[in-house]
Parts: structure tokens; sequence; C-alpha cells
């Protein structure tokens, strides 16, 4: 049985891992902290996200511990509204406001789950298959040694498979080693604020909330039965401009939001708050070299704002499974991979600093576009512009199916 080496256990590193041992390999995933844990409060599944997930065998688990967002809201940050809207699958909903609502096939639902419950549901796909991730376990270097690879490893072992699976996120050693020449990653010009508020009654029955004010995007989505999801898009100059602890970055950066906003973001403990700068690479213009491959944020880390981060890890998982099943020539099966995973993500990744232009921005003529296209598209075109990133998502959720 072929082996395969995976650095990294997080949601790409395990789903890599999971759709490995479903094309008939050996995999050990290597994890350099001492927990395997995935940093983070919630995330939006697109359909493709969805699609990547039965084929993994694990959209079931999924859809019961996510939220199908049904009702929203875009807003101003002083509360005015902009758009309400509502979502009825399979057949015309009511109107909601003085807005049509939007009508969806049950393939173009949107779900919305906590890191750590997609997290936990990949770790146990994994067991399933054998598979338990050995922590403290971080790769330094790998070696190719003939027709196999070596990874070298911060506890002083080593070891040794057919191919090695870089999934070690934005920072990736093995993509250090693979691009030596290549400049590290670089401030976007924006930081994240994500934080996790228990207090669902304040949602007054909406699943989401979207509000744009200036230089600052919020969303705040239900993503369990008990929790909100709620982060910020902030312009890097702001958070600068200030203390930066995370308390005062949103204290002075909300402070002319509405009540409701307040309310549910107010009942988020520091300790579920998490400021972050985001960096951006370039794409590659190839991933990896001899048996030696990248997937997720290692191949191609991308803004938040695509709500396709996730997804895209997801994709890569399933499409590496398919490359490497039932084939001797590893290394060319690895190329076809990245061929295959580059034109896609490349697409996706040059969306992100298009959108965050458009959704946090401080000029006035491009909010108060942005702001009428709200007002005037088509209930289903606003749903789904939520839904979806990346051009030709359905193509590939089809074909994930």
């Amino acid at each position: 049985m072929p082996s395969a080496l995976i650095v990294g256990a997080g949601i790409g590193g395990l789903a890599a891992g999971i759709s490995l041992r479903l094309a008939g390999w050996e995999v050990r995933v290597l994890e350099r902290e001492a927990v395997a844990r995935e940093v983070g409060f919630g995330l939006g599944l697109a359909p493709n996200a969805m699609a990547a997930l039965r084929a993994l065998g694990l959209a079931e688990a999924i859809v019961a511990q996510s939220v199908a967002p049904s009702t929203g809201e875009i807003r101003r940050a002083d509360g005015v509204s902009l758009r309400r809207f509502s979502v009825k699958i399979g057949a015309r909903a009511s109107a909601l406001g003085t807005r049509e609502s939007a009508h969806l096939g049950p393939a173009d639902q949107l779900r919305l789950i906590l890191r750590k419950a997609l997290h936990s549901a990949l770790l146990y796909g994994l067991a399933r298959q054998g598979v338990v991730p050995e922590v403290n376990r971080g790769a330094l270097r790998f070696t190719a040694e003939g027709a196999r690879v070596r990874l070298s490893l911060s506890d002083g072992t080593s070891a040794e498979g057919d191919v090695v699976v870089g999934a070690d996120g934005v920072s990736s050693t093995i993509r250090a080693q693979l691009h030596p020449a290549e400049p590290p990653p670089r401030p976007s010009g924006y930081f994240a604020v994500r934080g996790l508020s228990r207090a669902v009654d304040r949602m007054d029955g909406l699943h989401a909330l979207w509000y744009f004010g200036s230089g600052i995007e919020s969303g705040i989505v239900r993503a369990g039965v008990n929790e909100i999801y709620w982060f910020l898009s902030l312009f890097a100059e702001d958070v600068k401009s200030g203390p930066m602890d995370v308390e005062s970055v949103v204290r002075r950066s909300t402070s002319g939001f509405d009540a409701q906003f307040r309310a549910i973001t107010g009942a988020t403990s520091p300790a579920e708050m998490r400021l972050d700068e985001l960096f951006v690479r370039e794409p590659l213009a190839e991933w990896g070299t001899g048996p030696v491959t990248l997937v997720g944020d290692a191949a191609h880390p991308m803004l938040p704002h695509t709500g396709q981060g996730a997804a895209q890890a997801l994709e890569d998982a399933v499409e590496l499974g398919r490359a490497l099943k039932g084939t001797a020539d590893y290394v060319a099966a690895l190329r076809a991979y990245e061929a295959v995973r580059s034109r896609r993500t490349r697409r996706v990744v040059s969306m992100g600093p298009r959108i965050a232009r458009v959704t946090t921005t401080k000029n006035p003529i491009v909010a108060m576009l942005r702001n009428g296209v709200i007002r005037l598209m088509p209930a289903n075109a606003i749903v789904k512009a939520f839904r979806q990133a990346g051009e030709g998502e359905r193509k590939t959720s089809d074909a994930l199916s």
C-alpha cells in the first residue's frame, strides 16, 4: 500500500488524510502542536464545500451540527435597513419586509458552522479510517531518497513515505523549502476581528445580519444552536491608530453601530474574541516538485472576504485523493492534481482583494453604489452572492458530487 505523510492537522490536512485513505493509501498526519485543534470561531460552507464533504462521507454529520440561514438583513452601521430577505428551499417563500424572497434549490444551500465542529467532524472521519494525528511532530525539512521522501521532525525522529503533502498553513515550512526564493507572506492592508456570542435571543429571529460602515464590514450569523459567529473587517491603518488589544479595537471601531449589534457583540467575552492581521501571497506558478505537494492555505492563502478558504481546502483534498487513486506514477498524479487545482484557486484568490475593496471601503461613491445595488438586486442574487464565491462554483460542486 502506498504511503503519504501529511504535514498539518488543520481542515485541509485532515480532509486530505480522509481522501487518501478512501483512495487506498496508508496515511500519517503529523502536527507540530501538542493538540490537533482548529483556531477560529465560525465559517460558511458554500455548496462546493458541502459537495466535497459528501465525497468524504461527512455531509450528514455536518448538516446535523450546522445552521442553514433562512432569514437575514443587510444594514448600514447605524441600523438603517438596506435589504431584508428570506430564503425558502424548494418553494417560493413569503415576502419578508418589502422585498421578495429568494428561492433556491437544495443544492444551493449555504450552511454556517463553528470551526471546532467542522474540525471535530474531520477528526472523527479520519479516526474511522484508522488514523489519529501524531502531535508534537512538526516537519523541519524533507529529503528525497530515491523513490521515497523522508521528513525530519521536530522531536528528533524522521518519517518516510511515497509522497509528502504540505498542509501547514500560510507560513508553510514545506512551501518554504519548495520555493526558497519566494518572499514571506505580506500584509494585505486589512485586519479581522472574530468573535463568538451566545446572545441568540438578540437576533430577533434572524439568522444573519450584515453591516456596512465607513471603512468597516461586519457579519453576524447563527453558527450553532446557541452560538453566534461575528466578524469585523477593518483597515490596518485604523487598527494601528490606537491601542491594539481586541477590546479597544472593537470599542472604537463600532461606537456608531446600532443597539442590536452592540448587544450581540457585547455579550462576547475577551477570551472569545481575537484580532488577526490578514496576509496574502502571490499564487504559485508551480505548487510542488517530485513527490511533494501542497493543499489549503499552504498552497493558496486567500482573504476571508471570499468565504472560500475552508471550501477550497476541502476541494483540494478530494481532488488529491482522486488523482492518486489507483496509480503507480505518483509524481505525474501530483502534477495533474496541481494543474486542476491551481486554475480553480487562482481565480478565487484574486477575488479576495476585489471583494474587500467594495465591502470595506471609505470611498463614499463606492459605498453609495454598493448600497444602491444591494437595494435593487433580486433577492435570489443577493442570497447567492453570500453563498457563492469563485467563478465556476456550480461546475466544481457538480463535479465533486
